[in-house]
């Protein structure tokens, strides 16, 4: 037996020609690869500095910005620091892609079951919308929007009015809230209501399964909240919030929230163009799933649309999800563009910040971290989505 394995290891091939070995060698080869020229690039930037005088750092982020930032979520005044004005332009950036993110997908999903309804017009201006927004630049659109749109809206004394809401080339006011007292007493209260609701649902449901009989555990569930709501406003005398209609006065708006022709602009811009492909995927993940299952929900009675909700949909979501998360991401990228009509998001105030203290790298470092950050966010969120939407095989 020891001869045998003595044979053994004297025509084991050497470690170089080792099918397992190789692999690993290859990779550590690469790895070094990369890293000497990571180094080389990184080596030569610190060498270019330092022939110019400069240092590489991130002190300068304490000192004062010096210019003015006309889209702030916070107080912002030109006395602050670099630091402060990149982190008005990160929120301002983080603004966009919130609402863009949920914007185009709530219109993406209309426009998507659009195009598969039996309605033939409406499916053929569906079809209409895609194909022409899907197919036009993205900067061109914003483009569009900021100069044909918005900026040749009407002077604020001639704003015009729809409804609540004013629009005039100093931008769009619409009605916003004010905190009113109480509404911390409110706040918890929602919060147990909807805790309550929850179980209610649940019990509901389970009432509903075992009897046979329907008896709209949603409505239940809601029935608690206004219970609730009206519960909290006895005990308050007051309602959380009170919105205010905007008015015109002077040379600027008096309440209300007024959105930018900047942030108009990027904001449907970027809705529209990435609301096509949503609704494309959202398309292909519908009609990727086995046709057996409509026939199987029409053969049970469904209706169409509770088949679609039902059954079509929650396993269509397992196709849509993995695109879904490339357009999120791409939605994110391109609000960088929002440079070119004046919005002051990350990217205008970093090359502001670039030009005025003269750090490039750093500048552009933080650029890429902002971006680098809400996208891997986005996709650490949407790929636990994803996994809770997985079927489990056993």
């Amino acid at each position: 037996m020891s001869e045998l394995s003595n044979q053994k290891k004297s025509i084991s091939p050497p470690f170089w020609r080792n099918k397992k070995i190789i692999p690993i060698i290859l990779q550590v080869v690469f790895a070094i690869i990369v890293l000497a020229f990571g180094y080389l690039l990184i080596n030569n930037a610190l060498s270019g500095l330092r022939q110019i005088g400069l240092q590489l750092g991130f002190d300068f982020l304490a000192n004062t910005a010096g210019f003015s930032i006309s889209e702030a979520m916070i107080d912002y005044q030109p006395t602050d620091t670099y630091g402060k004005a990149l982190l008005i332009g990160m929120l301002n950036t983080l603004r966009v892609a919130f609402f863009g993110i949920i914007l185009t997908t709530i219109l993406g999903l209309i426009v998507g079951l659009s195009r598969m309804s039996n309605n033939w017009l409406l499916s053929k201006l569906a079809g209409a919308y895609i194909e022409i927004f899907r197919n036009t630049p993205l900067l061109v659109q914003i483009f569009i929007w900021f100069y044909a749109v918005f900026l040749p809206m009407p002077k604020i004394q001639e704003a015009l009015q729809i409804g609540p809401m004013l629009f005039s080339n100093r931008g769009t006011a619409i009605p916003w809230y004010e905190e009113n007292q109480g509404i911390l007493l409110w706040g918890i209260l929602f919060f147990v209501s909807l805790v309550i609701a929850f179980f209610v649902y649940r019990l509901m449901l389970k009432k509903q399964i075992e009897s046979g009989k329907k008896i709209f555990p949603s409505l239940w569930a809601l029935g608690v909240i206004v219970v609730v709501a009206i519960i909290s406003y006895v005990v308050t005398g007051n309602t959380p919030v009170t919105f205010h209609a905007p008015s015109v006065a002077g040379n600027g708006f008096d309440g209300g929230f007024v959105l930018s022709p900047g942030f108009s602009a990027i904001l449907l811009g970027l809705v529209i163009y990435t609301s096509t492909f949503i609704a494309e995927i959202i398309r292909a993940g519908v009609n990727g799933v086995n046709k057996g299952q409509s026939e199987a929900a029409k053969a049970l009675g469904l209706k169409n649309s509770t088949a679609l909700r039902l059954v079509i949909f929650p396993q269509a979501i397992r196709i849509i999800i993995p695109p879904l998360t490339s357009q999120y991401l791409n939605l994110t990228k391109n609000s960088s563009l929002a440079v070119a009509v004046g919005y002051q998001e990350i990217v205008s105030i970093g090359n502001t910040v670039m030009n005025q203290a003269g750090r490039p790298i750093e500048a552009i470092a933080i650029m890429i971290a902002v971006y680098l950050t809400f996208s891997l966010i986005t996709s650490l969120f949407m790929n636990y989505f994803n996994k809770k939407a997985q079927l489990v095989e056993r």
